[in-house]
């Protein structure tokens, strides 16, 4: 599986149904799910972001669904990074010369 950190804000249709966010999570995590992924950390923030997750997926194309699916429901707006977990990072590194 792949890590995938997600940076995520309100839209203002999200803000003003803030109260159905729990449950909208709920549902963001069910769908992530079916497609073979999964959250394995989701974080309130304060600051540039709304909110973090942490997430696994298969591949990129499955990330990339999920992201659009997200997007398409107009409460969020998501920037998604690809994350090199350390062990990957250092062989990355060594690789270098």
């Amino acid at each position: 599986m792949t890590t995938y950190v997600m940076l995520i804000n309100w839209t203002e249709q999200g803000a003003r149904n803030v109260r159905d966010t729990p449950k909208r999570l709920d549902g963001a995590k069910q769908l992530l799910k079916d497609m073979g992924g999964s959250f394995t950390a989701f974080y309130l923030t304060m600051g540039e972001y709304d909110m973090v997750a942490v997430c696994e997926a298969p591949d990129d194309a499955v990330m990339a669904r999920f992201a659009l699916s997200l997007g398409m429901t107009g409460n969020v707006r998501t920037q998604t990074l690809k994350a090199f977990p350390e062990a990957a990072y250092r062989e990355l590194v060594s690789s270098l010369g």
